[in-house]
């Protein structure tokens, strides 16, 4: 049975899973969730794909699971990759996605949105500057990780690096700018070299210019 990921195109949250599927060869397609007219607002997609109203949703079969990270983990069980080489190498996988989660994704996602998603005269000026601040901070934490080092953890790419690149790939601009970070712009060119890599708005339905 196909698994099908309910995605779209502007989600970075959505596109850790979504690249993780597809890096794992496991057989999966998406499903576009209409977020910016309000369906994942409604009762009906409350009731029946996540109660939390977000996405991304996973199904495959009975198993209906959404969050990125909690996605992740089980692509790594179903594949037995992108998880860590061993139980440290997990560990660390993991602190990686908590400290995106809590520091880079959720603060880029953010930004992002009042940038490029609200009307121009209801873009606030001084949250957007106090953002890119946490974020340059969190950027800075990254680069020096990633100083001599190929991947987040270990030898080969994980669900750490597919976390924290989530938001990295897109193009509007929310105060990342890839030559200013050399180590992450030479980590994400490796992630992008990967075979069966896609950016997130041709792997998944949906972007800016569908609705322009």
């Amino acid at each position: 049975m196909t698994i099908q990921l309910y995605c779209f195109g502007e989600s970075g949250n959505a596109y850790k899973a979504a690249l993780a599927l597809e890096l794992s060869s496991l057989d999966w397609g998406p499903v576009k969730v209409d977020f910016f007219n309000g369906e994942t607002r409604t009762p009906d997609y409350r009731a029946k794909i996540n109660e939390m109203g977000e996405a991304p949703v996973l199904v495959d079969g009975d198993t209906k699971l959404s969050q990125s990270g909690v996605i992740q983990m089980y692509i790594s069980e179903k594949s037995g990759k992108f998880g860590g080489a061993n139980p440290d190498e997990a560990r660390e996988v993991m602190r990686w996605v908590f400290w995106d989660n809590h520091k880079l994704s959720s603060q880029a996602g953010m930004t992002r949105f009042l940038m490029n998603f609200l009307p121009e005269d209801k873009r606030p000026a001084e949250v957007i500057a106090f953002m890119q601040g946490r974020l340059k901070a969190a950027y800075a934490v990254l680069d020096a990780h990633l100083d001599e080092r190929d991947w987040i953890v270990g030898d080969g790419i994980t669900n750490a690096d597919m976390s924290c690149c989530g938001y990295l790939f897109y193009p509007e601009p929310f105060g990342f700018v890839r030559a200013d970070w050399p180590n992450i712009d030479r980590w994400l060119g490796r992630i992008e070299a990967l075979p069966r890599w896609k950016h997130p708005y041709e792997l998944m339905p949906g972007s800016p210019a569908d609705r322009a």
